[in-house]
């Protein structure tokens, strides 16, 4: 849970926090079409809290949304590493504050506990509809992305020499990193990836339908967002895909047994 809550603290100032009985959600709402990047983080409650207690608004609004800094989460769950229990509780003392009781081991027989107040702004119901999902833009490819390891060590190096870069990829399973200026033009090739079966009918995609194998889908993406994505990385996912609109935005898609981790980052004009 704490290297879920440090990824996303990289990726995003403030975020809100989407309780529901079964799930946990992290949501960045950036608009994608004014240039900001969008995230959707899915975690089952279930696989991370041994208890879990909630009470939304009311019976058929069972959900509670929080307005949070993750960084402080983040800096909470740090004193977390050795501890023998961890309880997180929405109270409201002078403000409402995410609490975060840390059980710590000690040598006598009474425990040490540590307690951080998190302050969060609580999101009234009229606003949930600015908080749904986002819809995934029919896309012109989807490709399974390198080792993101690999892949951070080359835009690491390509971020000194530009500010944007190229993703472009094809439905072989072929993708390269490009970056062109005045005085460089740099590109990092990658083969046989594969491209994810969206076989079934409903998911097959009108952008991908009738395209050629070999042609390009390309979008040039601000470098640091890319870059902000890779090294943040503490989910390790199992699957890691990308799906490319061309000139319009990138959409990564991270996959892990217990989380799932969508980032939109828009095309530069």
């Amino acid at each position: 849970f704490a290297g879920v809550i440090n990824t996303i603290a990289k990726l995003a100032r403030t975020c809100t926090l989407r309780l529901t009985a079964t799930k946990l959600y992290f949501i960045l709402c950036d608009k994608v079409a004014n240039g900001g990047v969008g995230m959707w983080c899915e975690l089952s409650q279930g696989n991370f809290f041994d208890e879990f207690q909630m009470e939304g608004v009311a019976a058929e609004h069972n959900e509670i949304y929080l307005e949070l800094v993750p960084e402080n989460l983040s800096r909470a769950l740090k004193t977390a590493q050795s501890a023998k229990a961890v309880k997180m509780k929405l109270t409201n003392k002078h403000c409402p504050c995410l609490r975060v009781a840390v059980e710590l081991p000690s040598l006598s027989s009474s425990s040490r506990i540590v307690t951080h107040d998190i302050p969060v702004g609580v999101i009234p119901r009229r606003l949930w509809n600015d908080f749904r999902e986002p819809s995934v833009p029919d896309f012109d490819v989807s490709i399974y992305l390198p080792l993101l390891k690999t892949m951070k060590s080359v835009v690491e190096r390509m971020k000194n020499l530009s500010n944007s870069i190229v993703i472009e990829a094809n439905l072989s399973g072929e993708m390269n990193l490009k970056i062109e200026t005045d005085l460089v033009s740099v590109s990092t090739h990658f083969k046989d990836l594969g491209n994810p079966p969206w076989a079934s009918e409903d998911e097959c995609q009108s952008g991908a339908e009738g395209r050629d194998l070999e042609s390009m889908a390309e979008a040039r993406i601000d470098i640091k967002k890319l870059q902000q994505l890779l090294a943040g990385q503490q989910v390790n996912p199992t699957k890691a895909l990308c799906n490319i609109v061309s000139k319009r935005v990138v959409h990564f898609i991270l996959l892990h047994e217990d989380v799932s981790l969508q980032y939109f980052i828009p095309a530069l004009a």
